[in-house]
C-alpha cells in the first residue's frame, strides 16, 4: 500500500531542520552543520556506492526506494519569493535533479511545469496538503509519495495527519535558531511507534511509523 513518507530529514539536537533564510549563495541558510555528516552517497541504493556499506548509508538508501512522486515547499526549489521572475531558474540541481519522478512544488504562484531528461518534472501548484497529496498519489503510479521538505512543509503534513512514515536523522549539533520542526505538534509522538538507532558516526536515526 502506498504511503506518504518523510525520508532522511536532518534535525539538530534542538529541533531545527533548516536555517532562517534561503539565498542563491546559501540554499540552506546558516544550517550547513546539519549536513556535516552526510556525503550524499547511497541515496540511490547501496549497490551504487563504491565505499563501505555503513549503517548510515544503508538507512539513507531509503530516500529513493519505492518513491513515485515528491511534494516540496517552494524554498526547496529556489530562493525566489512572490511572482516568479523570468530568470531561467530551473532549481538548485541543474539539468540532472536527483528525483527522477514528478515533483509537486507548493506555491501561491502556479506556473507551467518543467521537465528534465532523467524523468524529473516539477509541477507548481497552489493546493492544501490533502489536495497536493491526492495529486501526487495520482502521478506516483502506485509508489510512495515523499514529503521532501523543507521543515515547514513537513510540519503542515504532520499537523494534518497525512504522514505514514518518517525517517529523521538527529545530528549532534545545536543551531540555536532556524526553522523549528516541532512547532504546534505537541503530542505528535502518540500517533506513531518510534524506533531509534545511534550509529558509530554519532547520528541518531529515528523511524516513525503511524499507528494503525
Amino acid at each position: 500500500m502506498a504511503k506518504a513518507c518523510v525520508n532522511s530529514l536532518f534535525v539538530s539536537l534542538d529541533g531545527f531542520a533548516a536555517g532562517e533564510f534561503v539565498t542563491f549563495d546559501q540554499p540552506i541558510g546558516e544550517a550547513q552543520a546539519l549536513f556535516s555528516y552526510f556525503d550524499g552517497r547511497g541515496i540511490e541504493g547501496v549497490d551504487k556506492v563504491d565505499a563501505p556499506v555503513t549503517a548510515d548509508r544503508a538507512l539513507f538508501a531509503m530516500w529513493g526506494q519505492g518513491i513515485g512522486a515528491e511534494i516540496m515547499g517552494r524554498k526547496k526549489f529556489g530562493p525566489q519569493t512572490g511572482p516568479w521572475p523570468d530568470d531561467g531558474w530551473r532549481g538548485w540541481w541543474g539539468e540532472e535533479p536527483p528525483f527522477k519522478t514528478p515533483c509537486f512544488v507548493l506555491t501561491h504562484h502556479p506556473r507551467e511545469p518543467m521537465e528534465f531528461d532523467n524523468g524529473t518534472s516539477f509541477h507548481f501548484i497552489d493546493a492544501s496538503p490533502a489536495e497536493a497529496l491526492a495529486e501526487a498519489n495520482a502521478a506516483a503510479g502506485g509508489g510512495n509519495v515523499r514529503i521532501g521538505g523543507g521543515p515547514s512543509t513537513v510540519r503542515q503534513f504532520l499537523a494534518d495527519g497525512l504522514v505514514d512514515f518518517m525517517h529523521l536523522v538527529i545530528v549532534p549539533v545545536t543551531l540555536g535558531r532556524g526553522v523549528w520542526l516541532w512547532e504546534g505538534l505537541e503530542g505528535l509522538e502518540r500517533d506513531f511507534t518510534i524506533e531509534s538507532l545511534t550509529t558509530a558516526s554519532g547520528l541518531t536515526h529515528q523511524l516513525w511509523n503511524r499507528r494503525g
